[in-house]
C-alpha cells in the first residue's frame, strides 16, 4: 500500500465517457493532459485506507442501482470549461461515503463538490469564454447513468487505476 492520496470519480456510461473525453483531448493544454474524463467526487482520501475504502466501497457498490443523473449543459470554470452535471442521488452517495471517512476527508473533500466533467482548465478566460460559446449551442442535455465508481492514486500528475466498483443493487 502506497500513502499516495486516493481520488473517487463517478464513472461515466462509455459513450458519454468518450465523447467528453474527445471534447477534453481537443480543447484541455495538452501539456497538463494526463486523465481522460471524469467525475471526480473525492480529491483525496487518505492513501493508508485503501484496504478499508476498497471493502466498503466494494460492499456500497453491491447494494446499489445505477444512479441517475443529467448532462445539463457547459459550465464556467473562470479558467476553464466543464460539462455540467446533476444528480441529486449520487450527492447522497457521495454524502454517505463522507460521513464513512469521517475525520479523514481534506479541508477540500469536506465540501459537496459541484458535479461536473472538465474539459478545458488553466487557460485565459477570454479562451474559456470563447469555447464556452462554441459550445452552447453543441452540447444538448441528457439523462444519463452512473454505473459505478472508480478509485485511482494520486501520483503527481496522472493517476494509477487502483480498482472499479460496478452498481449492482
Amino acid at each position: 500500500m502506497s500513502d499516495a492520496p486516493l481520488i473517487l470519480t463517478a464513472q461515466l456510461p462509455p459513450d458519454l465517457h468518450s465523447w467528453a473525453t474527445r471534447l477534453r483531448d481537443e480543447h484541455f493544454p495538452p501539456e497538463r493532459n494526463y486523465l481522460e474524463a471524469h467525475v471526480t467526487l473525492f480529491h483525496a482520501l487518505p492513501g493508508q485506507c485503501e484496504d478499508e475504502a476498497r471493502r466498503f466501497l466494494a460492499r456500497l457498490a453491491g447494494e446499489i442501482a445505477p444512479v441517475p443523473a443529467r448532462l445539463e449543459g457547459v459550465m464556467s470554470l473562470g479558467g476553464g470549461t466543464a460539462l455540467k452535471l446533476s444528480s441529486p442521488d449520487m450527492l447522497e452517495l457521495r454524502d454517505h461515503i463522507a460521513d464513512h471517512f469521517h475525520g479523514m476527508l481534506s479541508a477540500q473533500d469536506q465540501h459537496r463538490p459541484r458535479l461536473h466533467v472538465t474539459i478545458q482548465n488553466k487557460v485565459t478566460s477570454k479562451e474559456a469564454k470563447a469555447l464556452q460559446a462554441q459550445m452552447v449551442g453543441t452540447v444538448t442535455a441528457r439523462d444519463f447513468m452512473f454505473p459505478g465508481l472508480s478509485l485511482y492514486r494520486y501520483i503527481g500528475g496522472p493517476w494509477e487505476y487502483v480498482r472499479g466498483f460496478a452498481f449492482r443493487g
